[in-house]
């Protein structure tokens, strides 16, 4: 018997879903990413590159990676309390916060970006508060890190949740019981079991944060150098009719997300073999 059906499974033909799974990852994913790298093949690197090297394309990828990992850093610390919250303590309203995490999921983007915009701008309820402060979010890349915190905090949350729910109570005891202060517990026991969720859920959120377009373009202000994002340049290249120019910055997009999750996995895979057994 193949080391390949060695394992017991629920459902029986390994061949036949096997076979389903790969040709239906190869029609919804790989194929489509097949053609967009055949079409961009006709630039040939040197065009790939000269495309990207425009300052303005160049400026936009900058934006929307940097962007991305910031607001899905920010979702990660206050993800995971979030996550803590809604899963160890219980206080009236608690299901419906529960609940209201995946807002974000169900709410059309569009719709997202018009009220992150209508909050925030200077003459929102938010954006007015400080504005006689001369701060600034709305149609700033403030603004976009606003708008991609809101579309990828339930990633993490609902990442995190699980983990929390098995992280018995009784080894945090255990170890007060030991001496280890809060934080000695929270560094050496909590975190090193919740690495794994929260790396996934930033990957998650980073992935979700570069793509996004519609709860941004509201938001950011659109302005070219300052916080203009490349799904937008994409938009704008398909408007003008320059295929060859959109197919290369989406080729761009989609090299950098793999390497940068990649990486992530990476470090996934070595903290749950370093920390599996905590």
């Amino acid at each position: 018997m193949s080391l390949f059906t060695q394992r017991n499974s629920i459902l029986p033909g390994f061949g036949l879903t096997l076979g389903y799974t790969l040709v239906y990852l190869s029609v919804i994913v790989l194929l489509p990413l097949a053609a967009l790298v055949l079409k961009a093949s006709d630039l040939g690197f040197s065009g790939l590159w000269h495309i990207a090297a425009e300052p303005r394309i160049f400026a936009a990828l900058r934006t929307s990676f940097s962007l991305a990992l910031a607001a899905a850093a920010i979702n990660v610390v206050f993800g995971a309390i979030v996550a803590w919250v809604l899963t160890r303590y219980d206080f009236p309203g608690r299901r419906l916060l529960d609940a209201a995490v995946d807002l974000p999921f169900a709410l059309p983007t569009a719709v997202a970006g018009i009220a992150l915009a209508a909050i925030y701008a200077p003459n929102g309820w938010i954006g007015g508060l400080i504005a006689p402060l001369g701060w600034k979010i709305a149609y700033t890349p403030l603004g976009i890190i606003v708008a991609l915190v809101f579309i990828g905090l339930p990633f993490i949350v609902r990442t995190a949740q699980p983990v929390i729910v098995e992280l018995q109570q009784d080894v945090e005891e255990a170890s007060a019981s030991l001496g280890a202060s809060r934080l000695q517990t929270l560094r050496l026991v909590i975190l090193p079991a919740l690495t794994p969720a929260l790396l996934t859920g930033f990957a998650l959120a980073f992935a979700r944060g570069v793509g996004e377009y519609g709860s941004v373009i509201f938001i950011a202000g659109n302005l070219p150098f300052v916080s203009e994002i490349a799904p937008l340049l994409i938009v704008v290249k398909l408007e003008e009719f320059n295929y060859a120019g959109a197919t290369a910055i989406a080729v761009w997009m989609l090299a950098i997300s793999f390497f940068i999750l990649l990486t992530i996995n990476l470090v996934q895979a070595w903290s749950r073999r370093r920390f599996g057994n905590v």
